[in-house]
């Protein structure tokens, strides 16, 4: 299947998309967290880009990965965590100039001006480094956070006190409290003399500028940071006590009265021509700044239309990245591997010769599917060709048939699993078509999917239990401590020896041992929305726990609704639930090893209701339906308003709706609410209802 062409049916739609996102996932970890991409960057903005044409094509698809909400990497475990008051969110990618201008109408849609309105942006070059944000209270700088997972990063105040851009202090007319937010990075000419250093000294030497800003800023020893040459530049900002200007260049200029570093190409540009003419600026010019970058951002300049905008899932609505073309290389594939994921799919990996692709040196690939590597005849041996359409992972665009050789053969993809030796594959749906993914009929059996789902379980972004990763995982699963979630928890308990079993394997000692043990028993409570994601149900991610948790507050009256009789009409009352989403709750608690390990592991672990998001406001914890046309805002922008107050927003009408918000032009909606006897106001009452707030 070519890059354009989109699945004909659902499901195998439905399967490639999870696959994508479980990919991605992956290569995010290895980018953002340990500073080394294991293959560059065209694979990651195209797999993003196909991901996305896809919920694009199917609309039902969008929220049930969790990679629309993920943002970088969770933090690593060598640093102490930081919450940010205030999410560090990532952006949206733009890649033509057509996607440039559907950015700027899209905006103005959503706040309801006309195509000729007038509407400012800032562009600015994305500086390709390690984000970071600053904190300082009364001017001076009191802790430093990387990014993490956007809503927890790692404490490296330490290393950044190190930074001679930074400083310690602020100017006057500095805010009681200000985060500023920005790009630590490494120049051209710094990068190589650090090179040249670390060769000398029989040192490890950095693939780009990006990973040695990264890995320097991240040393455990602030002494080595200190050591490296890191800058940085001020573009944002998280929390803040008062605010610094009404735009956003306005709050740049603020940046530099108040001693930050900004970039001196930031431009203010009054139509999408000069949007794009600073775009082109900066490409032709990218070569001669002496710092990676890697695209241009554009921002809506109006604060107070920023707020407006707000936010979608990872990113916001009123910034986006427009990224530079892909660059490309040719190397030698040398093998292909099978990996086995948590859902049993089968997922091609191709080894390769290390090539540098713009910077980056590349030796895995992925090859998508059996019939990817069908289309493009990709055969071990073969002289294939590289793209990199962004900066973390690599495309194999094709092979370079003048010089395959002779003993190359066909790639006969496996039919059985590689752990296990079950059956693997191709599901076929009622119109007779197979499903692009193979998978593992194994199940229970099978060890890769076994260790997948606990290793899931056990996550940053899930359970969140320290010191119990990737590699422990697997021996504990290998040694028999652990099969499943609820043995984690009973692994001290149930058997005393546990201890010495552990303490005396590679990497473990006493103290590291009591520390799991502690770190085991600190997650026996666990917030609703984190439980639900880390029970693995399928296309259940980040986004759509947090709507399951929001809206039946605890697991019991979860569970409840599942395994009634109307479950499919209930959950999909929920808005943003699809029926593809609700079949697969459903499908979750009917089967009985599933309850049986749930019933297991509720004896061990209480989750805990989700907080709500603004419980003093008049609709917190109402569920409300807006219908017809509403002529003061935008349908987007009263969602959003809704859910900034704490209320529930459904697409349809039940009993258990509390308020419908109707315009001219309501029809069956308004029509049900009237057959339920639900409160129907109009948008000038919701507006007094909620104080104009948002």
């Amino acid at each position: 299947m070519s890059e354009t062409e989109i699945p004909t049916s659902l499901r195998s739609a439905r399967a490639e998309h999870k696959r994508l996102g479980a990919e991605i996932a992956r290569h995010d970890v290895a980018y953002h967290q340990n500073d080394a991409p294991i293959v560059s960057d065209a694979e990651y903005d195209a797999l993003k880009r196909r991901y996305a044409a896809i919920e694009a094509a199917y609309p039902e698809l969008a929220g049930e990965d969790s990679l629309s909400d993920r943002i970088g990497a969770p933090p690593s475990e060598k640093f102490a965590k930081v919450r940010h008051a205030v999410p560090m969110l990532s952006l949206g990618n733009l890649f033509a100039d057509a996607e440039a201008a559907e950015f700027v109408a899209r905006v103005k849609r959503f706040l309801g001006l006309g195509e000729e309105a007038p509407l400012a942006f800032t562009a600015e070059p994305k500086i390709d480094g390690l984000s970071c944000s600053l904190r300082y209270e009364d001017g001076v700088l009191t802790r430093a956070a990387t990014r993490g997972d956007g809503f927890e990063g790692e404490d490296v105040t330490a290393n950044v006190r190190s930074i001679a851009d930074i400083p310690q202090t602020l100017a006057a007319g500095a805010p009681a409290v200000l985060e500023a937010r920005g790009e630590v990075y490494m120049t051209h000419a710094d990068f190589s003399a650090l090179n040249a250093r670390q060769q000398a000294a029989g040192e490890k030497v950095f693939a780009n500028p990006r990973n040695a800003a990264a890995g320097s800023l991240r040393q455990i020893d602030a002494a080595i940071t200190a050591a490296r040459p890191l800058r940085f530049f001020a573009y944002g900002w998280g929390e803040v006590s008062a605010p610094l200007a009404t735009t956003q260049h306005g709050v740049i200029a603020a940046f530099a009265r108040l001693g930050l570093p900004t970039n001196p190409r930031v431009r203010l540009c009054h139509s999408l021509e000069e949007m794009l003419a600073a775009y082109r600026a900066l490409e032709a010019d990218r070569a001669r700044l002496g710092y990676d970058i890697d695209g241009v951002v554009y921002k809506v300049d109006d604060l107070a239309l920023q707020a407006r905008l707000g936010f979608v899932s990872r990113a916001p609505r009123w910034a986006s990245a427009h990224k530079f073309p892909a660059q490309r290389a040719t190397t030698t594939l040398r093998d292909i591997e099978i990996q086995v994921g948590r859902t049993g799919a089968l997922t091609p990996v191709a080894r390769l010769d290390p090539v540098t692709v713009g910077g980056v040196v590349v030796q895995n690939a992925t090859l998508h599917n059996e019939d990817e590597i069908a289309r493009k005849d990709v055969r071990i041996g073969d002289t294939v060709i590289l793209q990199r359409a962004g900066d973390v992972i690599p495309q194999i665009l094709g092979v370079v048939l003048e010089r395959r050789p002779a003993e190359a053969r066909p790639y006969v993809f496996p039919q059985t699993c590689p752990r296990c030796g079950s059956a693997a594959v191709r599901e076929v749906d009622e119109k007779g078509e197979a499903d692009v993914v193979r998978r593992c009929t194994g199940g229970l059996v099978c060890p890769a999917q076994a260790v997948e789902r606990l290793k899931h379980f056990a996550s940053r972004l899930a359970m969140d239990i320290e010191g119990l990763g990737d590699k422990q995982i697997e021996e504990f699963y290998d040694a028999g401590l652990i099969r499943a979630p609820a043995d984690i928890f009973t692994l001290e308990a149930r058997d005393r020896a546990s201890l010495e079993k552990i303490k005396d394997r590679e990497g473990f000692g006493e103290t590291s041992a009591r520390n799991l043990f502690a770190a085991i028993a600190a997650r026996r409570r666990a917030p609703l929305n984190r439980f639900i994601f880390a029970l693995g149900i399928r296309r259940i991610g980040e986004t759509n726990a947090r709507r399951l948790a929001r809206h039946f507050h605890t697991f019991e009256a979860l569970r409840a609704a599942a395994t009634k009789e109307n479950a499919l009409e209930e959950l999909t009352a929920i808005d943003g639930v699809g029926a593809t989403v609700a079949e697969a709750v459903v499908d979750f608690f009917a089967e009985t090893h599933n309850t049986q390990a749930l019933d297991a592991l509720l004896v061990e672990v209480t989750p805990e209701p989700m907080e709500a998001a603004a419980t003093s406001s008049p609709i917190a914890g109402k569920t409300v339906v807006f219908t017809g046309a509403l002529e003061k805002m935008t349908r987007d922008e009263a969602k959003a308003m809704a859910e900034r107050l704490g209320a529930k927003v459904s697409g349809s009408v039940s009993k258990k709706t509390d308020l419908v918000v109707a315009g001219p032009g309501a029809g069956s909606k308004l029509a049900k609410a009237g057959e339920f006897g639900v409160e129907v106001i109009d948008e000038d009452e919701w507006l007094a209802r909620v104080g104009g707030a948002g």
